[in-house]
């Protein structure tokens, strides 16, 4: 078995030129061809940006709402206070509540996507924040996901709406759909990410902002994109 995933992965690999850069929209026809999973695997942009994460100015985050979604249900979570749960539940929260949920939380359970809190409840969630922090589910301002509309909140998430930070290294990774779209459906959730990335840039960020693109799906091999053909 090991042996015949073995040569599915040299038959992938030999189709992709490790020093070619390709179109965006080239890299995304061909991550579906050497997708080896039997699986619908997640579509990954992997951006490297010449800025410095320590620097507070500098350590992107944001929130993108992707044209075509990203082709897995999000379970959201929403910690509301009483008066606001039902406007969660209309919006499509899969879990409503505050001082239960976060009971439940603080006990080990984090079968979540996202949580969306409102700003009067963040003081009680502060209190988890050991368990959703390397998780990366704490809820904030800047991925809108601490916010009164709550339920505008729940429902954009619903819809393909997706929060990405920079990691230490500077590179930004997100999923941007599934083998199963497209190749059009991938650039254009593609092309979404980069455009909010490069509006980001921040002030102080010298030299080349855009470093590298690369494509993978969850076991193929990387595909690196050409730069100039998205700017």
């Amino acid at each position: 078995m090991s042996s015949k995933l073995g040569k599915k992965r040299k038959a992938a690999n030999s189709k992709v030129e490790g020093s070619k850069l390709y179109t965006l929209e080239d890299a995304m026809a061909l991550v579906k061809q050497v997708n080896t999973t039997k699986f619908d695997a997640s579509v990954d942009l992997h951006v490297r940006l010449g800025i410095d994460p320590r620097k507070a100015d500098q350590a992107l985050r944001g929130s993108v709402s992707l044209p075509h979604g990203t082709g897995k249900t999000k379970r959201v979570l929403a910690l509301v206070t009483p008066d606001k749960e039902e406007d969660a539940r209309n919006a499509g929260a899969d879990f409503v509540g505050l001082d239960d949920m976060i009971d439940k939380i603080a006990g080990g359970w984090t079968d979540i996507d996202v949580i969306i809190a409102m700003p009067q409840v963040m003081a009680k969630v502060g209190k988890i924040g050991r368990i959703l922090g390397p998780r990366g589910l704490m809820p904030n301002p800047k991925t809108g996901t601490v916010t009164q509309d709550v339920a505008n909140a729940v429902s954009e998430v619903k819809q393909g709406k997706i929060s990405f930070r920079v990691d230490k290294f500077g590179i930004v990774h997100s999923s941007v759909g599934r083998v199963s779209f497209s190749p059009d459906k991938l650039s254009d959730n593609a092309n979404e990410l980069l455009h909010t990335l490069l509006r980001m840039k921040p002030s102080t960020a010298k030299g080349t902002y855009v470093k590298s693109v690369t494509v993978a799906s969850t076991m193929s091999p990387g595909i690196k994109v050409d730069t100039k053909t998205i700017q």
